[in-house]
């Protein structure tokens, strides 16, 4: 196993660049990254990135894999991991929200989602009975099939939603991409991560 100075979760997608760009410019010597097929990237004695599918980077920061990263709110809502989160980095804007098909009033008995722990606790918090359906692919496709009544999913524009015909019922919550720390890095290396979270507080 290699020894880094620090190991970097950054998820794949959508808001990769902006979290690689903020941590630079707050001084972070992260690595290039080459080849974005490879999943670990930097030199023995650096700063090591490593490259995870959004719901993993909670997971690998709280068993201490990597010392920090940066992921969405809506993951963190949907997660059971114990992580500290210093930082709203304010990019990466979206909000999940309560999806239907328009005039659709039934009951909801059966809701469809990427955010099975977030919609349970909704579910439980407002004392509604309804199944929980967690998907992995299109989630608008199981309220236009019939597969559930309502979807619980993330949108950012609406302009999906509008294409499929669907209407955002209720906003649930606001998301934004947050830095997230390994609890007991950031007693072990506080001279590292204390300054570099400062710099990250800077607007």
């Amino acid at each position: 196993m290699r020894r880094y100075l620090l190991t970097v979760a950054l998820p794949k997608g959508r808001i990769f660049a902006e979290a690689y760009g903020a941590l630079k410019k707050a001084g972070l010597d992260l690595p290039q990254v080459e080849d974005e097929r490879a999943l670990l990237h930097g030199k023995e004695g650096g700063v090591a990135l490593l490259l995870l599918r959004n719901k993993d980077v909670p997971v690998y920061v709280d068993l201490g894999i990597a010392e920090l990263g940066v992921v969405g709110k809506d993951i963190l809502l949907d997660s059971d991991r114990d992580v500290y989160e210093p930082v709203d980095l304010g990019f990466g804007a979206c909000r999940l929200s309560l999806i239907r098909r328009p005039g659709d009033t039934s009951p909801i008995r059966r809701i469809a989602t990427k955010y099975p722990l977030f919609t349970a606790r909704l579910l439980k918090e407002r004392g509604w009975v309804a199944d929980v359906v967690e998907l992995s692919g299109n989630i608008e496709l199981a309220a236009l099939t019939g597969l559930a009544d309502a979807v619980v999913d993330v949108v950012q524009t609406g302009a999906t939603l509008r294409a499929a015909g669907l209407v955002e019922v209720e906003v649930l919550a606001q998301s934004t991409a947050r830095l997230i720390v390994n609890r007991q890095a950031l007693k072990l290396k506080r001279a590292l991560l204390k300054p570099l979270i400062a710099r990250l507080r800077q607007p």
